[in-house]
């Protein structure tokens, strides 16, 4: 009988399983042949602890002393808000939020000199922003759970799950598992989860975000440009190996799947993008596509379910998985281990499952 049964090998389930295997005994269990295969494995991997609502920025900033204290995970990176004629709410709505300083345009281009000043009216710009390196964060994670004695098991797709008097029994691809408490890190596919375990789902909804690589414009230098997004998140680019990133920024509902780009979403962002700089996209290096999973709150849930308090909810990371991972599973194992964490109160309320109750 295992302590903690984790279903779901994305950031969420390893990082857990590194901080659960100080409290008990741990099986992480992951459906793909290897971790991090779906969202952990598409993201954009950027620290901005000020993005996104309340709750999340809350967790993103607690998780900063985790990503200061380990080296090499960030390197920096800076972000630029830009807007067009006629956007002037949105982009001061994004400047506010994340506390950019505006810039003017001739600044902006000094940095991304593709910049089109015909079209770029206005621009911010902070250093608040760096590049998470998530393979090195995810196999830290993996790395510590399993000095511990965790078990981290790919190709082991859950089939079939039943209630027990002590907890959990599992059937699975990869053979049998009990564990006295389940915790259910499946990103996309945690409602389904939830239903295989006869607990309620809560309505989570997994949404694609498509990506694109693209040389870099003009053959530049692009490796200290800062990220770059359209005001109202609407495309962003981002330097990536020599090459930039640009996604549409899409946020389309799916069902739980492995995910590829739409051609003709991807065309449209690509435009958005190329609407703003001089230099034409000519091709693309490569694109994919990820599932961004969100609660009907869009904020994370983490917690004991309310009828079912052996069954704990670490899921709807939505766009913040990384920069939110290290303060996510803390709280979590506080609140399986002695129930108490540093975190406030009303932070654990935000994020506990029991709001949906």
């Amino acid at each position: 009988m295992t302590d903690f049964l984790i279903i779901g090998g994305g950031i969420a389930g390893v990082s857990a399983a590194a901080r659960l295997s100080h409290l008990g005994s741990v099986v992480l269990l992951e459906a793909e042949p290897a971790l991090a295969h779906h969202a952990s494995g598409r993201s954009a991997a950027l620290y901005e602890p000020r993005y996104g609502l309340a709750p999340v920025v809350e967790l993103s900033l607690a998780s900063g002393d985790y990503f200061r204290s380990t080296p090499n995970i960030l390197s920096p990176r800076g972000m630029m808000i830009l807007g067009k004629a006629g956007e002037d709410a949105a982009f001061a709505h994004d400047i506010a939020s994340m506390e950019l300083p505006e810039v003017s345009v001739d600044e902006a281009r000094a940095l991304v000199p593709i910049l089109n000043p015909q079209v770029v009216k206005r621009a911010a710009k902070a250093d608040h922003a760096w590049d998470i390196d998530t393979d090195l964060l995810l196999q830290g994670f993996a790395r510590e759970a399993r000095q511990n004695g965790a078990q981290l098991l790919t190709s082991a797709r859950v089939t079939a799950i039943g209630k027990t008097a002590t907890g959990w029994q599992l059937q699975t691809s990869a053979g049998d598992f009990a564990a006295t408490t389940l915790i259910n890190a499946a990103g996309a596919w945690v409602d389904e989860v939830a239903k295989l375990a006869g607990v309620a789902p809560l309505g989570f909804q997994p949404n694609r975000r498509s990506m694109a690589r693209i040389p870099a414009p003009a053959g530049l230098d692009v490796s200290g440009w800062p990220m770059m997004f359209g005001c109202g998140e609407t495309w962003y680019a981002k330097p990536d190996a020599g090459a930039l990133i640009v996604s549409p920024a899409e946020e389309h509902p799916m069902p739980p799947h492995d995910a590829w780009a739409d051609d003709m979403v991807l065309a449209e962002g690509l435009a958005r993008y190329e609407e703003m700089v001089t230099e034409p996209v000519t091709r693309l290096i490569s694109n994919w596509a990820g599932l961004r999973t969100f609660s009907p709150d869009r904020s994370l849930v983490i917690g004991r379910d309310v009828d079912q308090p052996d069954f704990f909810w670490l899921a709807g990371q939505g766009g913040y998985g990384f920069q939110s991972a290290p303060a996510a599973s803390q709280l979590a194992a506080d609140l399986l281990g002695e129930g108490r964490s540093p975190l406030g109160a009303s932070l654990i309320a935000a994020l506990s499952p029991a709001r949906f109750a």
